[in-house]
């Protein structure tokens, strides 16, 4: 008996070491090329109101509550959203726009963990297209640490990532081709 505490005494210790030495900082980003000039492309971001249309999580939860707060757009524009398990309850906050150029989000969760993380949506103009880059970055506690040791958290996130960009894509070369 006193051996086998004394083996898993010893795989929680490894455990704690292993996540401890985990980054205590994370980014994800992912990428897209859209037929439509920046501004339109821009204006999909930087109005909280047009989220709707593109976002990976809105459709997710039909009964999720949301609220804006502030200037309908640009910096100090605030959405707040509330829903099942898959959306969670947390608050985005634009805190730097400029126009055609950047968007940048503090992105706070309340549940199901907290955590504030910041995002950040360039665009720049390639001809008549615009390369849109969508980064999250934000520090691993040791939750998450331990998280990611059973979850690829750039994979699962990036895919929401992924999904945004191509309904982001739609929206825009759709208002770009009228």
């Amino acid at each position: 008996m006193l051996y086998a505490l004394i083996a898993i005494a010893a795989v929680i210790v490894i455990f704690i070491l292993i996540v401890a030495t985990r980054p205590s900082q994370f980014q994800i980003a992912r990428s897209a090329k859209m037929a439509a000039p920046a501004p339109i492309v821009f204006t999909q971001v930087n109005d909280f109101r047009n989220w709707d249309a593109w976002s990976p999580w809105a459709k997710l939860d039909p009964n999720m509550t949301a609220t804006r707060e502030g200037p309908p757009a640009g910096t100090g524009a605030v959405y707040k959203w509330s829903g099942n398990g898959k959306v969670g309850e947390g608050m985005m906050t634009i805190t730097d726009s400029r126009p055609s150029d950047s968007v940048r989000l503090k992105l706070q969760f309340m549940r199901p963990f907290k955590c504030t993380n910041q995002t950040e949506f360039t665009f720049q103009p390639q001809g008549d297209q615009t390369v849109v880059n969508w980064v999250m970055t934000g520090q691993n506690n040791f939750v998450c640490k331990a998280f990611g040791l059973f979850i690829n958290m750039d994979k699962m996130i990036g895919r929401d990532f992924e999904k945004g960009l191509a309904q982001m894509k739609a929206v825009s070369e759709s208002v770009a081709s009228q």
